[in-house]
C-alpha cells in the first residue's frame, strides 16, 4: 500500500474525530491547517495543527498545501475539509493542488448546486424525500400569507456565505413565534450583507430526540459503500452551536437508508455526505433538513460503530478495493462528547435505561476520551476536564434540565 498522510482543514471536533479514525486504523498522525487553534485539536498526540490567519483564502490554502507536499515527497496526501467553507476551498482549487493530493469529493457544480438549501429541497421533491414545508424568501419580499402557521424556522440557504457576514445576535437557525419576530430576523440577516435567499419553514414538532443523522461514503464511481444512521438524543443549544450533535445512539432503519442511497447514486455523488433528518410524529415521516457534502461534526459515532471513516477513504482511493456492496450499519452504539450527567438529565427514563444497557454491553464511546491521547499527556487531560465542565455550564444556561 502506498504511504499516505491525512491532511485536514479545520481544527474543531470534526477534525479531531477524523484524526482519531486515522490513528485508530493506521496508527498515523494527521496534519491540520486552519485560521486559528481550537481546543479540540490542541496538545494532541494524533494531530499536528498549524494556524494560518488567512488560510481561508484560495491563494494561501494552495500555497500552504503545495509547500507541505514538497516537504513530504513520496507520500499520497488525503485532504479532507472539516467545515463547509474548507470543502468549498478544496473543491474550487483542486486542479491547483500538487498531484499527490487525493480530494475525495464530487464535482464543484454539484456541490454548489446541492448545498443551497432551496435547491436541495427541489432535489427532495424530485426523488420523493419528505422535507418540511418550505417558503423561499428573497430580500424585500413580504412574509404575509405564509403557507403554514407560526412558530416558523428561519435559516440561510447558503451556510458558507452566511457565516462570512457576522452580526450581533447571529444564530445557526432561528425560531420566530410571530410575524414581527420573523421580520426582525430577516432584516438582521439581509442587513449583514448576506447575498443569498433565506429559507422559511414549517416547524416540525419534537425535541432533540426526534432528530436523526445519516452519514454515507460514496466511492470514486459513486457507489455508496457505507451508511450509518444515528438517532440524536441531545444537541447543543448555544446560539452558534444550535443543532450540533452531543449524544447519539445508532439505529438500523434499512428502508430509510435505501431511499437516500438511491438518491445519492442517482445524482452520481462522490465522497462523504451527511443528512440532518427529523421524525415528524404528525404523519410518521422522516423529513430531510439539509445535506452536508462532508463528514459531519459528530462523525466518530460512525467509526465507533465499527465503520472507520478513514478506512472508507483509504480502501477506495489508496488501495483501490473494488465495490462489493453497501454496508448498512446494524450495530447499536452510544456516542457522546459531553458528560453522561448532562445526557441523563435531559432524556427520558426509558432512553437513559437504553443507554445504560448499551454501556453495559461495552458499546459506548466518547470522542474526547481517547486513551492514547490522554496517557502521559496532562495538558490534554486538563483540556478534556475543562471542556466537560464548560458544557455543564452551557447546558445549564441554554437548555436547563427539566427533571
Amino acid at each position: 500500500m502506498d504511504k499516505f498522510i491525512p491532511v485536514l482543514l479545520g481544527a474543531d471536533l470534526n477534525c479531531y474525530n477524523v484524526a482519531r479514525a486515522f490513528h485508530e486504523e493506521y496508527g498515523c498522525v494527521s496534519y491540520a491547517f486552519g485560521r486559528y487553534a481550537i481546543g479540540a485539536t490542541m496538545n494532541s498526540k494524533i494531530v499536528r495543527f498549524t494556524a494560518i490567519p488567512d488560510f481561508d483564502t484560495d491563494e494561501r490554502m494552495v500555497e500552504t498545501l503545495n509547500a507541505f507536499a514538497k516537504e513530504h515527497e513520496g507520500y499520497r496526501l488525503i485532504v479532507l475539509g472539516c467545515t463547509d467553507d474548507y470543502v468549498s476551498l478544496i473543491v474550487r482549487n483542486r486542479e491547483k493542488l500538487d498531484p499527490s493530493y487525493i480530494a475525495p469529493y464530487t464535482t464543484r457544480e454539484l456541490i454548489d448546486d446541492i448545498t443551497l438549501k432551496e435547491h436541495f429541497y427541489a432535489y427532495c421533491d424530485k426523488y420523493d424525500i419528505p422535507h418540511p414545508k418550505t417558503f423561499i424568501h428573497e430580500k424585500g419580499m413580504s412574509i404575509d400569507g405564509l403557507p403554514f402557521d407560526y412558530p416558523i424556522i428561519i435559516k440561510p440557504s447558503s451556510s458558507v456565505l452566511y457565516w462570512k457576514h457576522e452580526f450581533e445576535g447571529m444564530k445557526k437557525v432561528y425560531r420566530a413565534k410571530t410575524k414581527e419576530e420573523a421580520q426582525s430576523v430577516l432584516d438582521a440577516i439581509y442587513g449583514s450583507g448576506y447575498p443569498e435567499k433565506v429559507i422559511i419553514q414549517d416547524t416540525v414538532p419534537g425535541d432533540d430526540t426526534h432528530m436523526y443523522v445519516l452519514t454515507s461514503y460514496s466511492d470514486s464511481d459513486a457507489n455508496v459503500r457505507m451508511m450509518c444512521l444515528g438517532h440524536v438524543l441531545l444537541e447543543e443549544h448555544t446560539p452558534k452551536g444550535l443543532g450540533n450533535h452531543c449524544a447519539i445512539v445508532t439505529e438500523y432503519r434499512r428502508e430509510l437508508m435505501e431511499k437516500f442511497k438511491a438518491f445519492l447514486e442517482e445524482i452520481h455523488f462522490v465522497g462523504f455526505s451527511n443528512f440532518d433528518i427529523k421524525f415528524d410524529e404528525r404523519d410518521g415521516t422522516f423529513r430531510a433538513f439539509e445535506i452536508n457534502v462532508r463528514q459531519g461534526r459528530s462523525n466518530y459515532y460512525v467509526t465507533s460503530a465499527g465503520i472507520n471513516i478513514a478506512r472508507m477513504v483509504v480502501e477506495d482511493r489508496i488501495e483501490n478495493k473494488p465495490f462489493e456492496g453497501t454496508l448498512f450499519n446494524e450495530k447499536e452504539i452510544y456516542w457522546r462528547y459531553i458528560p453522561d450527567s448532562i445526557v441523563k438529565a435531559r432524556v427520558s427514563d426509558a432512553q437513559w435505561k437504553k443507554i445504560k444497557e448499551i454501556k453495559k454491553a461495552g458499546n459506548a464511546t466518547s470522542s474526547m476520551r481517547y486513551k492514547f491521547d490522554l496517557k502521559f499527556n496532562p495538558k490534554r487531560r486538563l483540556f478534556v476536564m475543562l471542556h466537560e465542565h464548560n458544557h455543564k455550564k452551557k447546558f445549564a444556561r441554554y437548555y436547563p434540565a427539566v427533571k
